[in-house]
This record gives structure tokens, C-alpha cells and sequence, in this order.
């Protein structure tokens, strides 16, 4: 018989000349397999889907062959038969994990991708789970379809996993008198042995039929049925920090996690209904990878999957992405200086800031170009020799004007009088404007911030800086080749760099970084979040940020590889950071956040004038006089050498 003719006729019909025809059980099992595979496909899938078939060696060739001729897979259909000695395990278990690799490499390759496994043996599906698991060949894009006549008290290993993946199960009852194809789903978090949730069912008269509100292969992690609760790992952070609260029921204290971090977790239990439990690391880490390969903190809690999140925070890099999976950024930001503010200065030589460097230099170029021209003038319009001599008296007139003196030489000619006209009101602008901001600038008191970039900070030997210890920015730092990352880390060997773990940054500002020989390096937010505190105490902005940004970051929380958990929370954290919730919780979890942010530099004073003030132009008077005296005794000495 034509059995991909007889699969494409009516269901009805078909399930009919089945039985009356009297063809055997394996032609029956094949048509059976087929019209549900399919019914299941069409309903679920994507419009250029593919399809991986996996079998345990005793579906019969009927049911492969069948499956190969009547579907029609847009994306294509593959084929892998695992024919092995169900009593021996470790066979088994090499020949499972080379077909999950093999099987890796076809999905790779393939889109919307549905693995189809059939199989009657309760051991092999739960060998295979747990291999495509291990193997990470069931990603949350992958649908697993198992088709099986084992009963659902047969398959209770696989519920834990099964509740994990993006996964259904149909079981198949192909009684005669009764043919019926019933499809389960395993729901996260359910108690072991807890009744599974049936959302479908397929008879050869009525097809593929919904049962529950829930459709097949559902976002069974968008919103939990069961409101699990999920152990999440936190740490003391910028985001989150530990107080003492009264406990209403007992009214005793006990402490507690406040901050953004918090509210965010709170958001997100509330969206995905589940309740939380909040752990601390034993080390008070987030974690570094160690020598032996495991991790430490909060990081080794996850990937040994003690708890469900890793709220961190936490910095996305190469090295935590290679153990566990980063949900989308709760926030970007850059690492940044933090420095003590100097006391106000007086600037000694603030009586050359009310001009500028290039208006002192535009004011000597006049001069020469003053001079060379009265000379050139007297060369060429002049008639009386002695009138030719008498250009560098005239030009140190024009000198004598510039500094407010009088100039007693007779002027003669025109041009002379255009040019002193015009030379006076470029001198009366300049000094005025130079006596005007003087009067103003001497007033002034600078407040230092010498640290402004990380090559200031390397370029004074007598500071030294501050990171955080087995943070991600040190790992990179301690991995550069070249530039200045590879300098500070070679610092560390001179002593001029510390690293510190980020709970004692509140200790070290106020003592070390107070101090002015030492800065901080740390993330904007936190620096932010430490210099509020600081004001909070003190009532008074003793530090700054530097301007310069380096080292971007994103930050976010993290859960295993390949965890389900992750799409649905990302969808989350999106919709909140899209609408600026985060940002909000920030600023409102941070009293007086804003207050120091632009403080000025500078800063006036109504007090007599000091020497301290005024030492710079002392100094250029002395200067001075120490240069005519120079230049008369050499003079002199010329004088009598001459008369010798």
C-alpha cells in the first residue's frame, strides 16, 4: 500500500482502511507517529522551522520512512539513531554525548529548530535529557518534543528537567478501541511528583485539540503558576546595602537588604510570580575565577546552581560570560577618579590670568611691529637727519604709554599723531580690562583638583591609587600588553598600587583618600553614591569626580547557561529601564546624590590683600631691579675697558 498516499487522505478515513486493510502494528504505529508529529508542527512552528528526529534504535523503519515521505519541513529534516546496549552505561553515555555534539552541529546550522524524540524506554529518554543538557544542546530557542508510550509514573526522573526546557510530552495510547495521543507539559518549579498540566490531545476523529488556557510549548516562564521562591545572591554594593530594621512580628531588629537592586528584584518577582530569599556569599565576593577552575562569591553560587540569580551586581566581561549567562544592562557607566578637593590657594601669579597667553603675545608682536614701522617711516619720509635718529625714543614712548607714563618727545608729522591715536585706545582697552579682572582675580581662591585623568595620577609619583580587588577592570588590567592599563599594573610592583575589597571603600576614602596621597577608581555611580554619603555625615563636598571617563561597563545579573530565566527577565528589565524605573530607584535611594556634583572651582573673598598674594610680583620686581643692575655693571665694565 502507498502509505505516503494513505497519510495525506482524511484522518478519519485513514485510521479506518488502517484497520479494516488489517496492516501490521509497525504500519499502524508509523501513520499513528506521523499525524501527530505533524499536527503538533503545524499548529507551533515558524514558517522555514527544521526538524531533528531522534530515535532509540527500535522505532520501526516504517515510522522513519514515513515521517521522511509525508513531512514537509521548510527548514529541513535530519535523522539520528542512537542503536545502543541499554545495559551498558558507559558505552551509553559515549555514544549519547557524540550523537548530542553531532546533533549541536545540525542546529547550528538550522532555524526554529524542533527535536523529535522517539522512544518507548524510560532510561534512554532520561539518558538523553540529561546529556542535551549537559551538552548544551537544548537551548531555550530549541523545542523538544518526546513521543513515547510510557506512562507518565515511568518518566517522574524527567520532571525536573522536562520543567526546565522549552519541552512537551506526548504520550501515546494506541489501543485499538480507544487510539488516543495525550500532551503534557511540565511547569518550572513544580513540586516533584506534582500532577502534570495537559494542554493538548490528538484522536485519529477530532485531531490535535486544546485542553487548557495554555497553548503548546508555552512561555511557561513568562509567569510562574506555582509562585516558586527563588534564592537570589546579593552582595553590599552601591545598589544595595545592609541595615537594621525592627522586626514587626517579633519585635526584635534584624537586618535587611535596602537599595535599587533590591526594588528591582522586588519588580521582578512581582511580574514573573515568584518570592525571593536573599543569600549572602560566605566570602562576601562576587567572585574571581580560582586556580582549580571553580569560582568564589556569588559567581561559584550560581554556576554550582545554589541559588536561581546572581543579583550582584555585576560587570559583564569575557571570563563570567564563559561560566554563566548575563541578563540585558540595568545600567551602562564608566569608571572614574575619586580625590580629596585641596584647600583654597591664592595663585601668586594671578596677575597674568587677566590676560590671556596669546593676547600677552599679541601685545609684544605689536610692539615689534610698532617699532619697525616708525623706523621705516623715518627712513623714508623724513627729512631731517636728526629726525631719523629719533625713532627708538618714539618707540619707547609708545612703551611708556602702554605702562601709564608720559611721553614728553615733540611730534612733528601726521602719521605720528594717527599712530598715537590709535595706539592710546588700543592701550586704554587693554589696561582697563587688565585693572577691572586683576581687582576681581585677586579676590579668587583655587580650589585643587590635580587628578583629572589616569596619566596625571601615574605622572606623580607621590599618589597612589585604589582598585577594587579581583574586580573585572583588574582582570584586564593585570591581561594589557601596552599603554597605560599595562603601566598602573606594573605600579602594584613599586607599591603605588592597592586593591581593596569594595565593602572597605567607605573606610579608605575617609582615611587614605582624605589623606590627599591617594585616589579612588571606581564606577561612576559608586563614586557618586560614596561622595553623597560623605555629605550626608560631614555637610560639606570634600571630593571630586575626575572628567575623564574610561573603562565602559555594563552592568546586570546574572543566572546559569542556558537558563530560561534570563529571556523572561530580560523582557522585564527592559520594559523597566526603557521607562527610567531604574535610574529613579537610583537617585531616590541616594540622599543628597546630586549635591556635589557642580561645586564650583573657585571661589571668592572679601579680605585685605596679603603678602601671600602679591609674592609673585615681588618677585618680578626683584627680578628686575637684580637685571638693570646686571646690565649697569656691565655697562660700567665696558665703559672702563674702552678708557684703558
Amino acid at each position: 500500500m502507498d502509505l505516503l498516499r494513505l497519510g495525506k487522505q482524511d484522518t478519519k478515513w485513514s485510521m479506518m482502511r488502517l484497520q479494516q486493510t488489517g496492516l501490521s502494528t509497525q504500519v499502524m504505529e508509523a501513520w499513528l507517529v506521523t499525524q501527530v508529529v505533524e499536527a503538533v508542527l503545524t499548529s507551533t512552528q515558524h514558517g522555514s522551522y527544521s526538524v531533528i528526529f531522534i530515535t532509540d534504535g527500535a522505532t520501526s523503519p516504517s515510522t522513519i520512512f514515513m515521517l521522511q515521505d509525508h513531512l514537509r519541513s521548510p527548514g529541513g529534516v535530519g535523522f539520528f539513531e542512537a542503536g545502543i546496549n541499554g545495559s551498558d552505561f558507559s558505552q551509553r553515555d559515549e555514544h549519547l554525548s557524540l550523537l548530542v555534539d553531532n546533533v549541536k552541529m545540525l542546529r547550528k546550522l538550522s532555524s526554529y529548530t524542533t527535536i523529535v524524540v522517539i522512544s518507548d524506554e524510560a532510561t534512554f529518554l532520561a539518558a538523553f535529557v540529561k546529556w542535551s543538557v549537559k551538552g548544551r544542546l537544548m537551548v531555550w530557542s530549541t523545542r523538544l518534543l518526546i513521543l513515547t508510550h510510557s506512562r507518565l509514573m515511568e518518566l517522574q526522573d524527567l520532571h525536573t528537567t522536562l520543567s526546565n526546557l522549552n519541552s512537551m510530552l506526548v504520550i501515546i495510547n494506541d489501543d485499538t478501541t480507544n487510539i488516543r495521543c495525550s500532551v503534557y507539559v511540565q511547569l518550572p518549579y513544580s513540586p516533584r511528583g506534582s500532577q502534570v498540566v495537559q494542554v493538548a490531545s490528538w484522536t485519529p476523529r477530532r485531531g490535535l485539540l486544546l485542553t487548557s488556557h495554555l497553548p503548546l510549548f508555552p512561555e511557561k516562564f513568562s509567569k510562574f503558576h506555582h509562585r516558586p521562591n527563588l534564592l537570589v545572591a546579593i552582595e553590599e554594593s552601591g545598589f544595595g546595602r545592609l541595615v537594621t530594621v525592627n522586626d514587626p512580628s517579633s519585635g526584635a531588629p534584624r537586618v535587611q537588604f535596602q537599595g535599587s537592586l533590591v526594588k528591582l528584584i522586588e519588580y521582578l518577582s512581582g511580574a514573573l510570580n515568584f518570592t525571593y530569599s536573599l543569600v549572602r556569599p560566605p566570602d562576601r565576593v562576587r567572585g574571581v575565577r580560582l586556580d582549580n577552575g571553580s569560582w568564589s562569591g556569588m559567581m561559584g553560587m550560581v554556576v554550582r546552581e545554589e541559588v536561581s540569580i546572581g543579583a550582584g551586581p555585576f560587570m559583564v566581561d569575557r571570563w563570567r560570560a564563559e561560566a554563566v549567562d548575563f541578563t540585558v544592562p540595568m545600567l551602562i557607566d564608566y569608571w572614574r577618579i575619586l580625590g580629596v578637593r585641596g584647600l583654597p590657594e591664592v595663585d601668586p601669579w594671578g596677575f597674568l590670568l587677566p590676560l590671556a597667553p596669546l593676547v600677552w603675545a599679541a601685545i609684544l608682536v605689536m610692539l615689534v611691529m610698532l617699532a619697525a614701522a616708525v623706523f621705516l617711516m623715518y627712513s623714508c619720509g623724513s627729512l631731517k637727519s636728526d629726525d631719523q635718529n629719533n625713532w627708538s625714543h618714539v618707540t619707547f614712548g609708545y612703551v611708556r604709554i602702554l605702562l601709564q607714563q608720559d611721553m614728553t618727545l615733540p611730534i612733528y608729522w601726521w602719521w605720528e599723531r594717527v599712530v598715537l591715536m590709535v595706539w592710546m585706545m588700543v592701550t586704554l582697552v587693554l589696561t582697563r580690562s587688565y585693572s577691572g579682572n586683576l581687582m576681581a582675580l585677586l579676590a579668587v581662591r583655587h580650589i585643587p583638583q590635580p587628578y583629572q585623568t589616569l596619566r596625571d595620577v601615574m605622572d606623580d609619583p607621590s599618589v597612589k591609587m585604589i582598585w577594587e580587588k579581583d574586580s573585572a577592570p583588574v582582570l584586564y588590567l593585570k591581561s594589557a600588553k601596552s599603554g597605560i592599563y599595562r603601566e598602573i599594573a606594573d605600579a602594584e610592583k613599586t607599591g603605588r598600587v592597592i586593591y581593596i575589597p569594595h565593602l572597605q571603600f567607605p573606610e579608605v576614602i575617609d582615611s587614605l583618600v582624605r589623606r590627599g596621597d591617594h585616589v579612588l577608581v571606581d564606577v561612576h555611580d559608586g563614586v557618586k553614591s560614596n561622595i553623597a554619603q560623605d555629605f550626608t555625615k560631614t555637610g560639606k563636598c570634600s571630593f571630586y569626580v575626575s572628567r575623564e571617563e574610561f573603562l565602559q561597563i555594563m552592568i546586570a545579573m546574572i543566572s546559569q547557561k542556558d537558563s530560561p530565566l534570563v529571556p523572561a527577565v530580560n523582557k522585564r528589565m527592559t520594559s523597566m529601564t526603557e521607562a527610567g524605573l531604574f535610574f529613579q530607584w537610583l537617585i531616590a535611594e541616594q540622599p543628597n546624590s546630586t549635591v556635589c556634583d557642580h561645586v564650583p572651582t573657585k571661589i571668592t573673598v572679601n579680605e585685605a590683600l596679603s603678602f601671600s598674594n602679591l609674592w609673585g610680583m615681588f618677585v618680578i620686581l626683584l627680578v628686575g631691579h637684580l637685571t638693570s643692575l646686571s646690565v649697569f655693571s656691565l655697562e660700567l665694565l665696558i665703559h672702563l675697558i674702552q678708557h684703558i
